[in-house]
């Protein structure tokens, strides 16, 4: 199967600490693709290299064949990379439905001047925003809470509003960090069968999660991440039993 993401010798470290050391995968198309280590282990930095937020100290990163290492945030976003956060960024004093369109800033043509002069542009890339803006809550099952301030989600609804901002860019790869954190069991199955359905459509998700049910029911492939370094990688029936991952996760002995 052809890769759509793929490192090669990936470090990122600061000072002496060794962040990300030295890793080389290969996420495939039309996967679900698992990141997990304990606390620490880097997964989140490896996020931000990804992404742009970080650059990496060596290696490289490759997207659809095309290397994107050192990319601009934004670039990264509008080749087709999108992500949500651990912490849960949103802007809270503003409504649902602004959130998201907020998402789609990579996607319009308005500049400052279409802006201060309300043109056609202006117009046009509002309308499309405001259509598919709306389209994208019912997606994630938000339908309903488009005039709602963000502040006033649930903390499960938060979450799919951040999903459906990330998706606003339209993505082919979703980078998704530790979605069903903090969720009660019902909660925790929407976001699998989310995950599912969005995955189904022809997203390609990478997911990093501590809960091991989510993660070994629903991941095509798994990586496992220690102190910066891949120590595991396989299907996830290999990978739970991997004297490797244990040791990581339990402890010698």
């Amino acid at each position: 199967m052809k890769s759509i993401l793929e490192t090669d010798v990936l470090c990122k470290y600061f000072g002496g600490v060794k962040a990300v050391d030295k890793v080389s995968i290969q996420v495939e198309d039309n996967t679900i693709f698992g990141l997990i280590g304990p606390n620490g282990a880097g997964k989140t930095t490896f996020f931000n290299v990804l992404t742009g937020l970080l650059k990496p100290s060596s290696g490289r990163i490759l997207f659809k064949g095309e290397e994107i290492t050192n990319f601009a945030p934004h670039r990264i976003t509008g080749l087709g990379i999108s992500r949500t956060f651990q912490n849960i960024k949103l802007f809270e004093h503003l409504t649902v439905h602004e959130n998201v369109k907020i998402g789609f800033h990579t996607k319009t043509r308005t500049g400052f001047i279409d802006a201060v002069l309300n043109n056609n542009t202006f117009k046009e890339d509002e309308f499309k925003a405001d259509k598919r803006g709306r389209e994208l809550l019912k997606r994630v099952g938000l339908e309903g809470e488009e005039e709602t301030l963000a502040q006033n989600l649930s903390y499960g609804k938060k979450r799919r509003l951040e999903i459906a901002r990330a998706l606003a860019a339209d993505p082919k790869l979703l980078l998704v960090d530790e979605p069903a954190a903090g969720m009660n069991a019902i909660e925790t199955k929407e976001i699998v069968d989310l995950m599912r359905n969005l995955n189904k459509e022809g997203i390609v998700i990478v997911i990093i999660e501590h809960d091991m049910s989510v993660i070994m029911n629903l991941c095509d492939k798994i990586v496992v991440f220690n102190d910066g370094n891949v120590i595991s990688e396989g299907a996830p029936g290999e990978v739970k039993k991997d004297p490797k991952v244990i040791e990581a996760y339990l402890g010698k002995g």
